[in-house]
């Protein structure tokens, strides 16, 4: 034990495992496409910024921004740990990132970041209220989507980071559950 070496957290984000409706629960993601690259599925969210007391609260922004969206029964479900690039470099961080699918080499790591997932269930979204640097200088484009909460519809798209697609894959009744009415 004494050899392991704790890394510094450098960043927190706060992601959104965002589920409306009951009957057949479907799952609202953001499909990000960039200039020269495939696209891909990320759940709503971003880092904490200075003015969150808590990364519930940057949750709570996040998904106002990003989605026009509020949202309730937020529950911790899943958290990633990923090699975190030194702030200075060119390109780190950037408006949103793209939740993990820049890849976890760590040259230049700094840390690490830490990102949050909370199963909430949507409660409203009106998109023309959507606002922030995701919609104010978007980088690419920003599509709001809406895929079925099952293996079969997450399978369907490129969720990332990976280890969410793997996460959800093993937990889909066990995520479903965190928002059961029995949970306390």
């Amino acid at each position: 034990m004494s050899c392991m070496t704790e890394r510094p957290v450098v960043k927190r984000t706060a992601r959104a495992i965002l589920i409306e409706g009951d009957t057949a629960p479907r799952m609202i993601l953001i499909k990000r496409t960039k200039p020269g690259q495939a696209p891909y599925w990320i759940t709503p969210g971003g880092g904490m910024e200075p003015e969150d007391a808590t990364v519930v609260e940057a949750l709570y922004r996040e998904v106002d921004e990003e989605l026009g969206a509020k949202v309730t029964d937020v529950v911790p479900a899943f958290v990633d740990t990923v090699p975190h690039p030194d702030e200075s470099a060119p390109g780190a961080g950037g408006a949103g990132g793209a939740g993990g699918a820049e890849g976890s080499g760590d040259a230049g790591a700094a840390g690490v970041k830490v990102q949050h997932f909370f199963v909430c269930r949507l409660a409203s979204m009106d998109l023309s209220r959507r606002h922030g640097p995701e919609v104010d200088e978007p980088c690419g484009e920003y599509d709001v989507v809406s895929v079925p909460f099952t293996r079969e519809g997450i399978a369907s798209v490129g969720v990332v980071p990976p280890s969410l697609r793997a996460y959800l894959d093993a937990n889909i009744e066990g995520v479903l559950a965190l928002l059961a009415d029995d949970l306390g």
